[in-house]
């Protein structure tokens, strides 16, 4: 890809982000996403496969249709109360019709079937962009409004995406997919506490992209894309290969990794709320996600799988893992100790 249009693709990025974050008014908060959604475009269908122009278009299918829902809900509040301010979003009818739009937007169950899809029709570096960045401002939009949603909806949805990021991520077998699986299950958790404490679903927010960064960048790094060619790749780089287990457990939520902590905040915010028997029905959803961790950790270190032809074991690179991976690895895996604070 041509660096002036990759340096104005990402320039546009930050800006549609920046743009859509600090607005108070719906218009302009649209701006921003539909900046995100066309900036977006060109990294997506940058490798000209077919399956990557596919991806591409669907994303904007999906995006457009979610933009379009956003502006409808506040042209209807606006109707009805007379406020474009985004906090003054209080007509029940825009509540419902943000709430389908943000959820398009994020991959939230029951509109979640375009991101495996999407993440597995680009690169990995992409496929970070769209797990992370590109899901920074639908959640700022969803804590400004949160006061006036519906509890009782979020609380449904949030549920079946923890289950069905579960459930789903079981039997795949390409990494892409598994993350993007594993994030609509994140996506579950943040959701859940939106409405009783809006800061803690930044904070799993922030610390979910902390965890999917290195696991990303992992994965560039040994070019690893299927189960099988990852249960190979562990002789390129045996050490990276090894802190990979430690991501992955952490991701899962495991205690000594920092993956625990805002799975522990929520727990506690929930039974604070009287909300016990969602919380364990979380908890044991979130089970399912600890076994696809596991079998990819698994993968990652401890097997070299069955051949009947000899396999040729590849050669350990002598490339230095880049210092923004260690960066996050290390903070991946070590940020329980300052949870106090």
């Amino acid at each position: 890809m041509n660096p002036q249009a990759k340096l104005l693709s990402i320039t546009s990025l930050f800006l549609g982000s920046t743009i859509t974050i600090t607005s108070n008014h719906w218009v302009m908060a649209w701006t921003g996403l539909e900046i995100n959604t066309l900036a977006i475009l060109p990294l997506i269908s940058k490798s000209h496969h077919p399956r990557a122009i596919e991806a591409a278009t669907k994303y904007f299918l999906v995006q457009a249709a979610a933009s379009a829902l956003l502006l409808f809900s506040s042209m209807t509040n606006a109707w009805f109360i007379g406020q474009w301010d985004i906090t003054q979003l209080t007509h029940p009818t825009s509540c419902l019709l943000l709430t389908a739009a943000i959820s398009i937007k994020l991959g939230l169950v029951p509109f979640h079937f375009w991101f495996p899809e999407i993440l597995q029709g680009t690169s990995l570096t992409t496929g970070l962009l769209l797990a992370t960045a590109l899901k920074f401002p639908p959640i700022t939009l969803l804590l400004l409004t949160s006061p006036s949603l519906n509890p009782t909806l979020l609380t449904t949805m949030a549920v079946a995406s923890a289950a069905l990021g579960g459930w789903a991520g079981l039997n795949q077998t390409q990494t892409r997919k598994i993350l993007a699986f594993s994030s609509i299950s994140h996506l579950g958790w943040m959701t859940i506490i939106l409405v009783y404490n809006p800061k803690l679903t930044l904070i799993t927010f922030y610390l979910y992209c902390l965890m999917t960064i290195p696991i990303f960048l992992t994965l560039d790094t040994i070019k690893t894309l299927k189960l099988t060619t990852m249960s190979t790749a562990w002789t390129k780089i045996p050490s990276l290969t090894a802190t990979l287990m430690l991501m992955l457990l952490s991701l899962a939520g495991l205690p000594p990794l920092t993956g625990f902590l805002p799975k522990w905040l929520i727990i506690q915010e929930l039974t604070k709320q009287e909300m016990t028997p969602t919380a364990t029905i979380i908890a044991l959803l979130s089970l399912l996600g600890l076994f696809f961790y596991l079998r990819l950790a698994y993968c990652a270190t401890i097997t070299l799988p069955p051949n009947s032809i000899n396999h040729m074991k590849q050669w350990q690179t002598n490339k230095s893992t880049k210092m923004l991976t260690t960066t996050f690895i290390t903070l991946s895996i070590m940020l329980l100790p300052l949870s106090p604070m």
